[in-house]
C-alpha cells in the first residue's frame, strides 16, 4: 500500500503530524475515522495516486501524530483545531487549494474544513456521516442503544480505563482480513498506547461540546458549504437505517449535494476500495 509515497512527520505549529503523500495530479486530502490511522486509506490511495496527489495524515490525537493538551471542554481536540492542522499541512506541502474526503470522525474534520475555509476547499466528500447536531436532534432509543459509545466516551476517565484494561478485547472487531497486515499492526500499536486512546476519546468529548456548538452557530448564521459535496454511505452499515437518505440531511448544509450508497460494511476504504475509489474519481474529475 501507498506505493512510491513518502512518509514523514511534519510540524504544523501546535505539534507534528505523521503523513504519507505522493502521486500525480491535483491535491486530495484523505482523513480517517475512529480508531483508524491514515493506513486505512492505503488501497484507495494506490488506486487514486495516478490521478491525484494524495495526502494522508494521522489526525492529531490519533496514530503517531501529536497529542493535544487537555482542557475541560476538549477544545484542542475539536474539529476546528484539526481542520487548521490540515490547512497548515497542505500549505507546507505546497497545496493552496485542495479537495478533501473524510470517513467517520474524519468526515467531521472535512466538513469543518469546507465550512471554515471555502476559499481553499474545492470539493468535499463525507462518508458514513451526517453533522453531529443532526445526529443528536434525530436520535431515538435505538441510536442510544447501538451508538452508546458516543455518550460513554464523553464521560471523564471511565472510557480510557475500560479500553486500556484490554484494548484488543474492546476493539475485537478489528482484523487484518480487509485492511492488510501492515495496517493491522499499525492500528494495534495505536490502540495499545494509552496516550493515543485518550486522544481518540477526546475527539468524542469535543464532538458533544465545542463541535456541537460550532455546528449550531453555523446553522444559526445560515452558513452553507458552497463547493460540491458528495455524500457516500456504506449500505451494510446503519446510517441509512437510523436517519433515512443522508443526502436529504446534507442538503440543509450545502448548496450542491450528490451521493449514493456503496456496498460495504462501515470501513469502506478497506472493504470495498475499488467502488470507493471509482466514486471519488467520478466526483472529483467531474466538470
Amino acid at each position: 500500500m501507498f506505493d512510491g509515497m513518502a512518509v514523514e512527520t511534519i510540524d504544523v505549529g501546535p505539534g507534528s503530524l505523521r503523513v504519507r503523500y505522493g502521486g500525480n495530479g491535483p491535491p486530495l486530502l484523505l482523513l480517517h475515522g475512529h480508531p483508524r490511522t491514515h493506513m486505512t486509506w492505503g488501497k484507495v490511495a494506490d488506486l487514486l495516486s495516478p490521478h491525484f496527489t494524495i495526502v494522508c495524515p494521522d489526525l492529531r490525537g490519533f496514530g503517531k501524530s501529536f497529542q493535544p493538551p487537555d482542557t475541560e471542554d476538549s477544545r484542542h481536540s475539536a474539529k476546528r483545531a484539526k481542520a487548521l492542522d490540515c490547512v497548515s499541512l497542505m500549505q507546507l506541502l505546497g497545496h493552496r487549494r485542495f479537495a478533501v474526503a473524510g470517513h467517520d470522525r474524519g468526515s467531521y474534520v472535512a466538513f469543518r474544513l469546507a465550512m471554515d475555509y471555502p476559499e481553499i476547499i474545492t470539493r468535499l466528500v463525507v462518508i458514513d456521516s451526517i453533522p453531529i447536531i443532526e445526529h443528536l436532534e434525530r436520535m431515538d432509543w435505538r441510536f442510544a442503544r447501538d451508538w452508546y459509545h458516543w455518550f460513554f466516551f464523553a464521560q471523564p476517565g471511565k472510557p480510557e480505563q475500560a479500553i486500556n484494561a484490554d484494548p484488543r478485547s474492546w476493539y475485537k472487531a478489528i482484523t487484518p482480513e480487509f485492511m492488510g497486515q501492515e495496517a493491522y499492526q499499525d492500528l494495534m500499536a495505536a490502540i495499545h498506547d494509552p496516550a493515543v486512546v485518550h486522544g481518540m476519546i477526546e475527539d468524542y468529548r469535543a464532538g458533544l461540546t465545542v463541535d456541537r456548538e460550532d455546528e449550531w452557530q453555523d446553522r444559526k448564521a445560515g452558513k452553507k458549504i458552497t463547493c460540491p459535496l458528495l455524500c457516500l454511505w456504506s449500505t451494510h452499515d446503519d446510517l441509512e437505517y437510523f436517519f433515512g437518505d443522508p443526502r436529504k440531511i446534507w442538503q440543509s448544509w450545502a448548496t450542491k449535494v450528490s451521493g449514493h450508497g456503496i456496498e460495504s460494511g462501515h470501513h469502506v476504504a478497506e472493504e470495498n476500495p475499488l467502488d470507493l475509489a471509482h466514486a471519488l474519481l467520478h466526483f472529483l474529475e467531474a466538470p
